[in-house]
């Protein structure tokens, strides 16, 4: 079972699932902002945080497996669901086979569109070094995810971000990153989910691309989309923008 975390008594569960070589920490920031309607549940993902590492390839459809488990352990039935980065596309997946549980969906920094070759080919590359040299593979990655016109200013999340990225099973990162890489195209999933689907997407971000991620949202009531002036981590960058926000959107209609 995974390791997770609740927090706050509000009626509307909302699960968060952090990104890679992050864990359920990442929330801290935003948490004070979000309202008390909302119960959190913030998981920590196989091979990262206190959760074990799984599988030698963790795929996006396994970890929505896992999650599940907690969701189901904890007997909720109708949840929000966010993730950020790879746990967005966690959150495809889950959508995917377990539509009938989500009230809404909420891709933060990330991507439903498949990775182009040259993102594949660099996601294989970094075996190598995630294995034998993993610090130096964070501690060269972390810094080029925050707004590069504010790297100054957000040194502190930096350190946080590379802090928490270090204190990554390197076995666990290995796997998840074999997972991404057998990550399919989840446009289908926009054009079908009945649920509210909101975007948060960052100006900045270098690790995902926003302006081809907005390009190909389908056009449809249920979907909202946000840029914010950030980089790849609205939770360290603008906690509090962010979570006005998942506030104002999930929140809408709730009797």
């Amino acid at each position: 079972m995974l390791n997770f975390e609740i927090k706050g008594e509000g009626k509307e569960i909302l699960v968060l699932l952090h990104g890679f070589m992050e864990n359920n920490t990442i929330w801290n920031d935003m948490e004070k902002f979000l309202s008390k309607d909302f119960k959190l549940l913030k998981i920590d993902l196989p091979g990262h945080g206190k959760s074990v590492t799984i599988a030698e390839v963790q795929t996006m459809e396994l970890m929505a497996g896992e999650v599940k488990k907690v969701i189901d352990e904890n007997h909720f039935t109708k949840i929000h669901l966010l993730g950020h980065s790879m746990g967005g596309y966690v959150s495809l997946a889950f959508a995917e086979a377990y539509p009938e549980y989500l009230k809404s969906m909420t891709l933060f920094f990330s991507s439903f569109l498949i990775d182009d070759e040259e993102k594949k080919q660099q996601r294989i590359k970094s075996y190598r070094i995630i294995k034998d040299a993993f610090g130096h593979y964070a501690r060269a990655g972390v810094p080029n995810l925050f707004n590069p016109n504010e790297k100054e200013f957000l040194k502190d999340k930096i350190d946080t971000a590379l802090e928490i990225a270090l204190s990554t099973n390197n076995l666990g990162a290995l796997a998840s990153v074999k997972g991404m890489v057998e990550r399919t195209d989840k446009t289908s999933i926009l054009n079908n989910l009945d649920a509210k689907i909101l975007v948060i997407a960052g100006k900045h971000d270098n690790a995902v691309k926003t302006d081809l991620v907005l390009q190909n949202l389908p056009d449809r009531p249920n979907i909202k989309s946000y840029v914010l002036d950030c980089g790849h981590n609205g939770h360290w960058e603008k906690p509090s923008i962010c979570a006005e926000i998942i506030n104002t959107e999930l929140l809408q209609n709730i009797v």
